[in-house]
């Protein structure tokens, strides 16, 4: 079976929420997308996105640049941040970001603006070959699939030990239906070892069905936190609604414990949310949560104390 990691997600994957997906049985996590701009500048805010815990499992960092110069030139920040950290051994693999279509990434050249400048992506995974970590490439699907295989086999010769494509065009962002069977071609033409799948995976069904194709690797995204527990149902786990509400609580306290009160707040509105669906009162407590300005108050009602 092929692995099943949580998926870089702008503005979620801080380190507990990498820490609870580990526990929920993530093969591996992403970390938020990290500037390389910020990194070769060395900001400081930039390096406290690279906090990494001791109960992560394996994970990538993702990065996003313009061109080879800004991407050579952050992930020699990054190892160097690493190396006088003693977090090396937790990171296997450097991801670039090819395919956020968001426009405060895409307007300076980063993201998915890269998929019409092949040249510059080649030359960015060229790049950072010469550290010796492995390169994962996101890409998105071009507006058709004969020029996405183009593209893909660009990446790989470059030097790429894997790629994840998402099914959707920069156009779309995160409309409309993903198409999988882009997938499914890359697969036949390049191999399964350097393939993986991100798109619309909600269900067991939906990582069956990239898991039939072949492919490497399912990244699981916005169905992670539509329900965190998809990835303890791929393994035959099934939690009770108790156990899960005692699974948010424990990342919400250990989010306040390790980055203070606001950030567990926002993360426990963010996942406790999926708790509710199919619930009898579920609506009348998401809209109490999502009024909550205190964090213990948000706690409360959770466990039906207010």
């Amino acid at each position: 079976m092929p692995r099943i990691c949580l998926a870089p997600l702008a503005g979620v994957n801080i380190v507990t929420v990498r820490e609870f997906f580990t526990e929920l049985g993530a093969d591996f996590t992403h970390t938020e997308m990290i500037s390389c701009e910020g990194l070769a500048r060395n900001n400081p805010k930039t390096f406290e996105m690279l906090q990494i815990s001791e109960f992560e499992s394996p994970l990538i960092i993702q990065v996003f640049a313009q061109n080879d110069d800004v991407l050579t030139r952050g992930v020699e920040s990054l190892l160097r941040f690493l190396d006088t950290s003693a977090n090396h051994e937790k990171f296997f693999g450097l991801g670039i970001n090819m395919a956020c279509p968001m426009p405060k990434v895409t307007k300076n050249g980063s993201g998915a603006a890269l998929l019409r400048k092949p040249d510059i992506a080649v030359k960015m995974v060229e790049s950072v070959r010469k550290f010796g970590i492995p390169v994962w490439v996101k890409i998105r699907k071009l507006e058709n699939s004969r020029d996405t295989l183009e593209l893909v086999g660009k990446i790989l010769s470059a030097g790429a030990s894997n790629i994840c494509i998402h099914g959707r065009t920069q156009a779309q962002r995160y409309s409309g239906i993903a198409d999988k069977k882009i997938i499914l071609e890359a697969v036949r033409n390049f191999g399964g070892e350097k393939i993986s799948a991100s798109g619309d995976v909600w269900l067991i069904d939906d990582v069956e069905e990239y898991v039939s194709y072949g492919c490497e690797c399912v990244m699981i995204a916005r169905g992670a936190i539509a329900n965190p527990w998809l990835f303890c149902e791929i393994r035959g786990v099934e939690k009770s609604r108790a156990e899960k509400l005692a699974d948010i609580l424990r990342l919400a306290e250990r989010t306040k414990n390790l980055l203070g009160e606001h950030k567990a707040l926002v993360t426990l509105k963010k996942f406790s949310l999926s708790l509710m669906r199919g619930f009898e009162g579920g609506a009348d407590l998401r809209d109490k949560i999502c009024k909550c300005r205190e964090y213990d108050e948000a706690v409360k009602i959770l466990r039906g104390e207010n």
